[in-house]
């Protein structure tokens, strides 16, 4: 390997499968072997039964469910407020100075620490749990947003302009097609953190949801259904990554060629 030098996508899936291979080879070594006792961790087997029971016995496909509604309501509303903000503040830097001091203030702010407040003012059911997400993932994604529309290569609005654009042209055919992809690239890495989020809300005060099985199983001293709850938010986690890159490609296929 050379450094830069990209891969075959062969090569990329071999090593990404031989990760997960090695990762579990170790896991069940310290498990199986004794090293670590099933009360504190549960051998790749158990952890495989206890997801079997959860499906066939405890109705778990409900429980992932509500927490996929509750990860794509709060971040799509976050999405939809803070996206278009994002572009303004990147291409208006009026519109920056106004916005940029509190939104910096306010993503340093931990969503979890509102928690206590929005049961307070909403209670313990979907609205608590939409708004923690959303103020976990709406600075943040308006910050990177911004950043990047601010970005744009100045070549291409000074082409713009000696064509005769306006500056409201400017940004609908020029700001906003070169910023997309790496917008759809921000949301990504954002909805990752948005599942965090809801994991953190379900842990107080929820019904149903992955984050409420986990605690159920931590009362019980049920490590294989934890793990299990822990491995299906990957797995998701990472269909919705691929996902993301496909139909980043799809769409902005232009990308590539710059």
């Amino acid at each position: 390997m050379q450094p830069l030098k990209p891969v075959s996508a062969a090569a990329r899936l071999v090593l990404g499968i031989g990760f997960f291979v090695v990762f579990v080879g170790l896991w069940g070594a310290v498990t199986y072997g004794g090293v670590v006792p099933p009360l504190f961790l549960a051998s790749p087997g158990q952890a495989l039964l206890a997801g079997v029971a959860l499906f066939t016995e405890y109705g778990f496909i409900h429980d992932i469910g509500m927490t996929v509604w509750r990860v794509l309501g709060g971040f799509g509303l976050a999405a939809v407020v803070a996206v278009p903000l994002g572009l303004a503040m990147g291409a208006y830097k009026g519109v920056e100075a106004f916005f940029e001091p509190f939104i910096s203030f306010a993503r340093y702010l931990p969503a979890s620490a509102f928690i206590p407040l929005l049961i307070l003012w909403a209670g313990v059911g979907e609205a608590q749990k939409l708004s923690v997400i959303i103020l976990g993932s709406v600075f943040q994604i308006v910050i990177m947003v911004a950043v990047i529309a601010g970005a744009t290569r100045i070549d291409l609005v000074e082409a713009a302009y000696t064509l005769g654009a306006r500056s409201s042209g400017i940004l609908r055919r020029v700001i906003i097609p070169a910023a997309a992809p790496q917008v759809m690239e921000a949301l990504r890495l954002v909805l990752g953190w948005a599942w965090t989020y809801v994991i953190v809300a379900e842990l107080i005060g929820a019904q149903s949801g992955i984050g409420h099985m986990i605690m159920d199983s931590q009362r019980l001293l049920d490590t294989g259904q934890m793990i299990f709850g822990i491995v299906v938010i990957g797995i998701i986690g990472l269909v919705t990554d691929f996902l993301f890159k496909a139909l980043n490609r799809r769409l902005f296929r232009w990308a590539a060629l710059t």
